[in-house]
């Protein structure tokens, strides 16, 4: 077992005391995640308390717990625990010499993240420390950081907000060396009121960068000015990605083969022709930004562009599953995790795009977080719906009637009245040579769609 923290030092760390000598190797506050070897921090919470799950944490194959109050089997107590997994997250990062890189933005965070350690794990086997998930938020960012392995020599970490101030406390926390936005879009709009307020929160990232830290910025925003006159106050350098006249840029990309996109790209210090295996134009700036953070760090540019060759789909992020169907097959593309505008027309443009399809279904459940803009955004969407070529749409959520009245019987629209119902009704309409996709914000729950549709033999008509 590779050691991760010791008892003494956590104790030190946390301020707490041990009930014994003990070292693990992992953290998390989630019972359901434990694995052996781990340090379960009881969190407290309002639905229920994390001291609840310590008994089945050492079942599970815990090794000690933290907590606020004293409990069978090894332990370090402290007064809050919540407070001490913070403190842990300062100790780990103090003791790091990893070079660290935090990622926002409104949309492809995650994807972004995710393509980003690919690219530094291929130079640096077994050395990259990432977030999982999308461990994004107050009690996330901390945890990624407790978990930070004492070798690691690069670390990606996610950071979310849906409030202004809160990037602000992770990235202090973080303290990166190189700061990459993905793009400002919608999302959050209900608590933040306009896209230059979310600009701004997400602007927050650049205020804990190291003296010698690098700001990565969408060149394509509407809002690029914005974000480098925030960048410009905390980073000694700023790289933009995109098209125009940024500083990394695709000279060429075109459609590959198999779907993806071969790209020539002008780099700060050379140029590199490389395909991605994603699907559409947010995805040729999802690895713009992952080479202009790989040449932030001085890391191997050529090297990163073949670990974007193997880059594979992200499950309910553009996951496609090929599902039998009668005498043939469908596609389905799992988008199900989240959606706001920009990345519902995103995978519109790029379901339009789809060579090949008989036929072009949507999915399309609400974008939550909208707001007082909810109808027009979603009615904004029909644009796209009617680009994308579209010959059936699956609605649910009231959310998505303004869609329905905006596209005023242009597209065959079937309503569902939940996640089941529109799983009987993708089922009746599936054919042989569809193209599916399905997209909603997280909460809506299409991920037990996909799982239903994919995990069950179509019987499709013909």
């Amino acid at each position: 077992m590779s050691v991760l923290w010791t008892s003494a030092e956590i104790a030190a760390a946390t301020g707490g005391t041990a009930s014994a000598e003990f070292e693990i190797a992992g953290v998390t506050f989630d019972s359901r995640e434990v694995g052996a070897g781990d340090l379960f921090v009881a969190m407290p919470g309002t639905v229920s308390d994390g001291h609840q799950f310590v008994d089945q944490s050492f079942a599970s194959g815990a090794v000690a717990a933290l907590v606020s109050q004293p409990t069978d089997g090894p332990y370090i107590l402290v007064s809050d625990t919540f407070e001490a997994l913070q403190a842990l997250a300062r100790a780990s990062r103090a003791r790091s010499s990893a070079k660290i890189v935090g990622v926002t933005g409104s949309v492809g965070k995650t994807s972004t993240k995710e393509a980003l350690a690919a690219a530094l794990e291929r130079g640096a086997r077994g050395r990259v420390h990432r977030s999982v998930k999308s461990y994004n938020n107050h009690t996330g960012v901390p945890l990624s950081l407790a978990r930070m392995p004492r070798d690691a020599q690069f670390a990606v970490l996610e950071m979310g907000m849906n409030n202004p101030g809160e990037i602000a406390a992770l990235t202090r926390l973080v303290r990166p060396h190189v700061a990459l936005i993905t793009a400002i879009a919608s999302a959050h709009i209900e608590n933040l009121g306009s896209e230059e307020a979310i600009a701004d929160a997400k602007g927050e990232i650049f205020e804990g960068l190291e003296d010698d830290g690098d700001a990565i910025i969408p060149n394509d925003s509407p809002h690029r000015d914005r974000l480098i006159r925030a960048a410009r106050r905390h980073a000694s350098r700023i790289i933009t990605f995109g098209g125009g006249d940024a500083d990394v840029t695709a000279i060429h990309a075109v459609r590959a083969e198999k779907g993806g996109s071969l790209i020539t790209a002008s780099l700060l210090d050379s140029e590199l022709t490389f395909t991605i295996s994603q699907p559409g134009d947010h995805w040729v700036s999802n690895a713009l930004a992952v080479l202009a953070t790989v040449e932030a760090l001085g890391a191997d540019v050529a090297v990163a562009g073949l670990a974007l060759a193997d880059f594979g789909d992200l499950k309910g992020r553009g996951e496609r599953l090929t599902i039998p169907c009668g005498d043939g097959e469908a596609l389905i593309i799992d988008e199900s995790y989240n959606a706001n505008p920009a990345s519902m027309a995103a995978t519109l443009r790029s379901l339009g795009n789809e060579q090949g399809a008989q036929r072009r279904l949507a999915v399309l459940g609400p974008m939550r977080e909208l707001g007082a803009h909810s109808d027009a955004l979603h009615a904004g969407l029909a644009a796209e719906v009617i680009a994308a070529k579209i010959d059936r749409l699956i609605l649910l959520g009231n959310e998505t009637r303004a869609l329905e009245s905006a596209l005023d019987g242009r597209v065959a629209i079937n309503r569902a009245q939940d996640v089941d119902h529109a799983a009987r009704i993708l089922a009746d309409q599936l054919r042989p040579g569809d193209v599916v996709l399905i997209k909603a914000s997280n909460s809506v729950g299409l991920a037990r769609l996909v799982d239903q549709v994919a995990g069950e033999p179509a019987t499709c008509s013909t």
